[in-house]
């Protein structure tokens, strides 16, 4: 895939993707104790749909413009769908990726470190995010910070790893950075977004995934196309290592719900459950 981030924001992906992301940080925010939030591939931050890159493709009239013309959603995206509209404005213009999402969820000593490899999405970035001392923006390889950054003082948190997928190895490399930060943060919450072409591959690597004994590892995948082909997105996935409990009971909640809502043809479907340490 080349997936400059811009011409895809608040397209499907996005939507359930981010909606699941804020889940698990209204979950950290339950205890009293601060969090840290690790954004391996932080890209820019906040986008414009109403920009050149995001009305050349126009996924997001199908991802968030759907959603937001619903009058009633489920409890675990009310949320969620508050947040978009509150950054979006009157015009729901712009649409917040997941740093700003983070940093709109953080309280005063919870801390986000993000990390982007490209010059210009660094620079807007930095600028979206402001003079906030809560939040560090780095342009560094989000792989590498894993190493680097964990475990972090709060002991606490999660780390998002969402890569655009332009290396042929990128379930590979995500595998390994799990278990580099496994050794280094055990406790750590782990999401890993993936894109669902290739059937083959990302059944392997949820098993990958699965060979990571004594963790629990638990999935849940959208497909707004009946069948899957190599040639097109046909859904996205989350695997979240050490998931916290509302994440579950969440997607059974909403998933139906945004199947409906995001199917691109009907026969659309989603599936969850866990790929090791099922309890």
């Amino acid at each position: 895939m080349n997936y400059r981030h811009a011409y895809h924001a608040g397209n499907f992906a996005d939507v359930f993707k981010h909606a699941f992301l804020l889940i698990a940080l209204e979950h950290l925010k339950q205890k009293e104790k601060p969090f840290f939030v690790l954004d391996t591939h932080a890209g820019t931050g906040l986008y414009d749909l109403q920009g050149a890159q995001a009305g050349k493709t126009g996924e997001w009239t199908e991802g968030i413009g759907r959603l937001l013309d619903v009058a009633a959603v489920p409890d675990p995206l009310v949320s969620y769908c508050k947040l978009v509209r509150r950054i979006g404005g009157d015009t729901d213009r712009f649409y917040p990726g997941s740093p700003y999402i983070v940093r709109e969820t953080m309280r005063q000593n919870d801390r986000l470190a993000l990390c982007e490899l490209h010059p210009d999405d660094v620079a807007l970035l930095s600028a979206n995010m402001g003079r906030d001392p809560r939040v560090r923006v780095q342009a560094c390889d989000g792989y590498a910070a894993i190493k680097a950054m964990l475990p972090p003082p709060e002991r606490r948190g999660l780390v998002l790893i969402d890569p655009p997928f332009e290396r042929r190895d990128e379930f590979q490399l995500m595998e390994r950075a799990v278990q580099d930060g496994l050794k280094r943060w055990a406790s750590g919450t782990y999401a890993l977004w993936y894109p669902v072409k290739d059937p083959d591959s990302h059944r392997a690597f949820r098993a990958a995934l699965s060979s990571l004994t004594g963790t629990r590892v638990w999935f849940v995948e959208l497909c707004v196309y009946p069948d899957l082909f190599p040639s097109r997105l046909n859904g996205c996935g989350l695997v979240f290592v050490n998931p916290p409990w509302s994440i579950i009971k969440a997607a059974d909640d909403m998933m139906p719900f945004l199947c409906d809502v995001l199917r691109q043809q009907e026969g659309a479907f989603w599936e969850a459950g866990w790929c090791a340490g099922d309890p």
